[in-house]
């Protein structure tokens, strides 16, 4: 299936590893220019260049180019340089990925005001930010994807979890809200729930987990039990998620906006 994302410009952030990395290397196998950033230079650096190298004959025919910016975006000054790095290597941004590593794990009365703070400016400010500067140009060319990835937490909240179940949810009733405003432009917004995939991510709730509950438990017994909670007893794989990030910045896609859709191994036991 061809998506038609040749010649297309795609911003993905937290990309140096895990998902955003996967969703970049895919957008990259499809024959798009892609801007990457992170906070680690040195992982990001890594990151541009193994996907450069396996997408080089995807993006030959194009020139589609990989370029990269080191930079906080939870804070603005970062979002900010982030966002005109990308403008002044792309020429413009077709395709935007919202994405952050998620926030400490614990539970209410473990966390101050300041935990909260930092967890809305790194999950919900980037989003919006991020969103509030590359919308115009996609206003302008009547044609733009914004793809956030959120967690399976918003439909069904995760135990120990409540910094990332409370501002997850926020990113869902922003960009559910944005998909109206901007669905006449052209551009469709959209979230993608990641359930329990193997990444670096999980693998430091599960030692958390493991932490928390002591007896000797270790980051093992943790991942098996997150496994016997999906259907299909098994993680996930950053290729799986990254195929549907792909397939909703494409042309084919056209027509889907406003859906929050999880890629979880049937974990979320709602009926939608």
């Amino acid at each position: 299936m061809d998506l038609g994302l040749r010649g297309r410009t795609a911003f993905v952030a937290a990309s140096s590893r895990g998902l955003g990395r996967a969703i970049a290397l895919e957008l990259a196998r499809e024959g798009a220019s892609i801007f990457l950033c992170a906070r680690n230079g040195d992982a990001l650096h890594a990151a541009a260049v193994a996907i450069a190298d396996e997408t080089k004959e995807a993006r030959a025919a194009t020139r589609a180019s990989v370029s990269t910016a080191a930079t906080d975006l939870s804070t603005l000054e970062g979002i900010r340089y982030a966002i005109d790095s990308a403008l002044e290597r792309l020429g413009r941004i077709d395709i935007l990925v919202t994405n952050a590593g998620g926030p400490p794990a614990g539970p209410f009365e473990s966390h101050d005001w300041d935990a909260w703070q930092r967890a809305v400016d790194l999950t919900l400010r980037s989003a919006v930010e991020l969103t509030r500067r590359a919308i115009p140009g996609m206003r302008e060319r009547k044609w733009g994807r914004v793809i956030n990835v959120t967690s399976i937490a918003v439909k069904q909240p995760v135990d120990n979890l409540i910094l990332s179940n409370a501002v997850r949810s926020a990113v869902t009733g922003f960009a559910r809200t944005l998909a109206n405003e901007v669905a006449t432009d052209g551009i469709t917004v959209n979230n993608i729930l990641p359930g329990y995939t193997r990444t670096e991510r999980v693998e430091e709730l599960a030692d958390a987990t493991a932490a928390r509950e002591g007896n000797g438990r270790s980051r093992g017994d943790i991942l098996a039990r997150f496994e016997s909670q999906i259907p299909m007893r098994r993680l996930g794989e950053p290729p799986e998620f990254a195929a549907l990030a792909a397939f909703l910045a494409s042309e084919r896609a056209s027509y889907i906006t406003g859906q929050s859709i999880a890629v979880d191994g049937g974990w979320i036991r709602s009926l939608l």
